[in-house]
């Protein structure tokens, strides 16, 4: 640690949980944030300014202006160019603490790189929307015996549960199965900022006990908290079940189902298509599409306007069609306008 740093994070040695040698493990730690959007943002954001030496950002949407009431490291300018929301917060985090080492992965966390994605890490966090991701960064951590910290939030609810292999429960153990039915999301009962950031600070809370070197300090416990309702409750998440498939089996469905995949992006009458094998040369493919429709391009996407749908295509081949929730639809249009 130079006499920079003890400056620099002079406040937070000075808090004796962490003092100087919890500083200097911060320095080498690697932290891997899934999803960076109202929680992952966020995560980013306080971990660069705590001097976690190592952030790993995945994401693989871009910044759109409704995008900017929750999602901390944004700005109208970053929305105006769709830039990959990982690109973008690592331009600001470098802004923020030019000595954090920040590695931006433009991608969507899948069976095939989660392993590759996800490690080395010191701990994960959940910043993501969905429970199949949430599954397979459980199957990766437990697997590999990684700490990582759930979290979820919608309207004024917000919940977050660390998960510590062999010591606690895992999500498989709390959740067999995601939950059934139609759920909220942000686009359907709407979100409120401060939810997001009291959650996400919960989390980071959990991950800096961890890579300070004191993780007998997080406790085995799912909180929820309604900051519209100021209501707060915890409930034990207790020891592994013995039964479940995950922490007692080692059976890893999500990790070992393999293959890309179409989906429906949740509430934003969307569909992301991943299943090419080989990148795409944007520039290229800009210049087939502008006699087309109306195209946009920087240098991680490409936005193609066809009316009633738009593309964005990145450069690993994906594409987040917005328009329709039909996934066939979109499928019929890359294949149309970007191939196979």
């Amino acid at each position: 640690m130079t006499d920079g740093d003890r400056q620099k994070y002079s406040r937070q040695i000075l808090f004796d949980e962490i003092g100087e040698s919890g500083q200097q493990c911060l320095l080498e730690s690697r932290a891997v944030i899934v999803g960076c959007g109202a929680l992952g943002s966020f995560h980013a954001a306080a971990l660069a300014r705590a001097g976690v030496g190592h952030l790993v950002i995945i994401d693989r949407d871009y910044v759109e202006p409704s995008n900017l009431q929750r999602q901390w490291l944004f700005d109208e300018a970053d929305a105006e160019q769709a830039l990959p929301k990982a690109a973008a917060a690592a331009r600001r985090l470098t802004e923020i603490n030019s000595s954090v080492q920040v590695e931006p992965c433009i991608a969507d966390l899948t069976a095939a790189n989660a392993e590759r994605l996800l490690l080395p890490a010191d701990v994960i966090l959940d910043g993501c929307d969905n429970f199949e991701t949430r599954y397979l960064i459980n199957d990766v951590a437990i697997k590999h015996g990684v700490p990582w910290i759930y979290g979820a939030a919608v309207g004024s609810y917000g919940i977050t549960m660390p998960v510590l292999p062999q010591r606690g429960a895992c999500l498989a153990c709390i959740f067999p199965q995601p939950p059934g039915g139609v759920q909220p999301t942000c686009d359907t009962a709407g979100i409120l900022n401060s939810i997001t950031a009291a959650i996400a600070a919960l989390q980071v809370a959990d991950a800096l006990k961890i890579m300070a070197g004191k993780p007998d300090a997080v406790e085995s416990r799912m909180l929820t908290m309604d900051v519209w309702k100021s209501t707060v409750r915890t409930l034990s998440s207790g020891r592994p079940d013995p039964d479940c498939p995950v922490c007692a089996r080692q059976q890893f469905e999500y990790l070992n189902a393999g293959g890309r995949r179409a989906a429906t992006l949740c509430g934003r009458n969307a569909v992301q298509i991943n299943e090419r094998e080989r990148p795409l040369d944007l520039a290229e493919l800009q210049t087939l599409l502008e006699p087309l429709g109306t195209v946009r391009a920087n240098e991680y996407a490409l936005r193609f306007v066809c009316p009633p749908h738009e593309m964005t295509i990145f450069a690993d081949g994906r594409a987040i069609v917005k328009g329709t929730d039909d996934i066939g639809v979109a499928r019929g249009l890359y294949a149309r306008y970007v191939g196979i």
